[in-house]
């Protein structure tokens, strides 16, 4: 018999690196492993939660078409009108 997980809250690190794009994959490992030696602190495990759901979220948001045109827009100050996230993004709301 093996463990099944009673849900998937989106934190599986295999998961996230899946659905980043390459150039995505060496800051979040980076980032991740810091932490994840961090959380040998109990205090600190939280953390580690926390990096998880950030890098989520910005696979999702990095993955989707049209994000770096736009991310470029806004450095050369073209971003033209605000948009939120869950008009940009399209099932932003399920991915939270």
């Amino acid at each position: 018999m093996t463990a099944e997980p009673l849900h998937d809250d989106g934190y599986d690190p295999t998961e996230i690196l899946r659905a980043l794009p390459e150039a995505w994959h060496e800051q979040f490992l980076g980032e991740y492993h810091q932490a994840l030696d961090a959380a040998h602190e109990v205090w600190r495990f939280r953390q580690l939660r926390e990096l998880l759901h950030a890098w989520r979220l910005r696979a999702v948001a990095f993955s989707t078409p049209g994000f770096e045109s736009a991310a470029q827009a806004v450095r050369e100050g073209r971003s033209g009108e605000f948009v939120p996230a869950e008009q940009a993004v399209p099932g932003w709301a399920e991915r939270l």
